[in-house]
């Protein structure tokens, strides 16, 4: 699949649209969440998406079945285990642990769910600082979109992400396998691959 796919990527500077609302003004909150005034270095502003077609899904259904086993559309190497909540369903208050080789364990909370997107906030002792939606929408096509907020979580985190780019590439290549796998399983096609969109600009975020 990953040979068959193409992937569209691309990189500029963003802007303060960029930035989620609430964020700047945002103090850290006292509840175990890693905000992006938590952070450190530059803000990454990023959008995975896959027009997928032949499918019979709704935007819900498609996020009931992420929902349903999302362990089923990572890698091998990334696996999602709940430490808070009920075993099976996804609502606003549990928490995950999300497992990868090396530095990378990544404990996050679910801050909003709805029919068609569930939104993730990183915890302290996280690899970035800030949030994830992972949403489903109609059109000419169904369309699966991951957006994410994020700025380093420490300042090894930074070196690793910013400046090796370590980080930042497996984080891309994750999230780039999870939309092809959920076009696979949601019965249709990636029509015209993955595209991938990274905004960066410095923090705080120019008035």
């Amino acid at each position: 699949m990953w040979r068959t796919t193409p992937l569209h990527r691309s990189e500029e500077q963003g802007d303060r649209d960029d930035v989620p609302a609430g964020a700047v003004d945002d103090r850290e909150p006292k509840d175990g969440r890693q905000p992006l005034s938590a952070g450190v270095g530059q803000l990454l502003h990023r959008t995975y998406s896959v027009r997928i077609v032949r499918s019979k899904m709704s935007p819900a259904d498609l996020i009931d079945l992420v929902i349903g086993n999302i362990n089923r559309f990572t890698p091998e190497v990334a696996v999602f285990r709940k430490t808070r909540g009920a075993s099976s369903g996804l609502r606003e208050g549990d928490e995950f642990l999300v497992r990868m080789p090396g530095p990378w364990d990544g404990p996050v909370r679910v801050v909003r769910r709805e029919p068609t997107l569930f939104r993730l906030a990183t915890l302290e002792g996280h690899l970035e600082a800030g949030e994830i939606e992972f949403r489903a929408t109609q059109g000419d096509a169904l369309t699966f979109e991951i957006e994410s907020w994020a700025r380093a979580g420490d300042r090894i985190s930074a070196l690793l992400y910013n400046k090796l780019r370590l980080a930042k590439e497996i984080q891309l290549n994750m999230w780039t396998h999870f939309c092809i796998r959920v076009a696979k399983l949601a019965d249709g096609r990636a029509k015209g691959g993955v595209t991938i969109r990274t905004r960066w600009l410095p923090w705080p975020p120019p008035a």
